[in-house]
């Protein structure tokens, strides 16, 4: 079981992620935001197998709503920082396979634990034009609200999420950190294999 402040950080990297679930054509950032969030928890509160954290059907709510539309590559190269670059074409894509299982398998088990939040939006500083913004709110509900930021890049009509900040805590710093170590130590095989050793026991262990 979590605690009450991990689950709350979890609840609100969740959302961070999940907010991504529709197309955002001509939206701007924050209204995109705020209409998705919204969506999400709906989805979570109306679907009782969610609720008592069918793994499998958490799982295909990320799948079907959230992994599109989430940039990984931008993420994944940003976590791994200055070694990006000295990886090979295959590593880049096993660290970005194996960072995306790591990702889902961490936070698809927070929307089981989403029950009453809603999203507060700060306002938007950022012009119409900008296709890099930061936008930022609180997630509110029992207890104390939790700080949620998120950074965003548009391509096209398409919002993305490349970075989440929860309580303070920018989620691809803190995995740079720990990257950045098990690299140092083993080298970049090194690290994708603790990946995919940590993602299979995990798996196993759901059934």
């Amino acid at each position: 079981m979590f605690s009450k402040s991990w689950r709350s950080l979890l609840i609100g990297a969740a959302l961070g992620v999940a907010v991504l679930s529709v197309q955002a054509a001509d939206m701007a950032a924050d209204a995109f935001i705020r209409q998705v969030s919204g969506d999400v928890i709906d989805a979570v509160k109306s679907d009782k197998a969610i609720q008592a954290g069918d793994f499998k059907k958490v799982v295909a709510l990320v799948d079907a709503r959230i992994l599109p539309h989430v940039d990984f590559h931008r993420m994944t190269a940003s976590a791994v920082g200055r070694y990006w670059r000295q990886a090979s074409p295959e590593q880049q894509k096993r660290l970005e396979d194996e960072f995306k299982i790591l990702l889902v398998r961490t936070y698809s088990g927070a929307l089981a634990q989403i029950k009453d939040q809603v999203i507060d939006l700060k306002p938007l500083r950022a012009k119409p034009e900008d296709t890099e913004v930061v936008v930022r709110s609180e997630v509110k509900g029992k207890g104390e609200p939790i700080q949620l930021d998120y950074r965003l890049s548009k391509s096209g009509e398409a919002w993305k999420i490349y970075d989440v900040n929860v309580l303070g805590v920018w989620l691809v710093e803190t995995y740079r950190a720990s990257f950045a170590q098990e690299i140092s130590a083993s080298g970049i095989d090194g690290l994708i294999k603790k990946l995919a050793d940590k993602n299979k026991a995990a798996l196993a262990a759901k059934g």
